[in-house]
């Protein structure tokens, strides 16, 4: 018996709406990033970028268990010597709320080219409003 693999030609890619009002971070996030890998479909191939566009909205109205509003902080370094800054979940959520939703995503998909591939289908927004309108058609799902 012959493995399957999905072909280029195969891949068909469909829009999905996730509504993350009073949803939590984490769960939400691995829901994503399945999404966004494909792991849903019959034909997933570890190998090859057969997922979905994802598009995330009222990520404003997210919530996080015990105290990771103070206790979890992001690190980031500006590329100097001494560079390293950091800041805390809700430092980084009172001023970009996306980035929390892109970082806890980004950080639950592969750490090589096919990862970035992967990533740049989320298209994360802080309010109800999106400009994907046009292309989340009936076939849209919402989660």
């Amino acid at each position: 018996m012959k493995t399957y693999t999905p072909k280029a030609a195969d891949i068909t890619r469909e829009w999905w709406v996730v509504d993350a009002q009073d949803k939590t971070l984490g769960r939400l996030a691995t829901q994503i990033a399945g999404l966004l890998m494909g792991k849903h479909k019959p034909m997933y191939a570890p190998h090859m970028d057969v997922g979905d566009y994802v598009v995330v909205i009222n990520v404003a109205g997210i919530r996080v268990t015990g105290g990771k509003m103070d206790n979890k902080i992001y690190y980031r370094h500006t590329g100097y010597p001494g560079g390293i800054k950091k800041a805390t979940f809700r430092e980084v959520f009172s001023t970009h709320p996306t980035r929390v939703v892109e970082h806890a995503v980004k950080g639950m998909l592969p750490r090589n080219r096919l990862g970035r591939a992967m990533f740049k289908k989320l298209k994360v927004y802080a309010g109800p409003d999106h400009p994907h309108q046009a292309q989340v058609t009936k076939a849209g799902k919402i989660l």
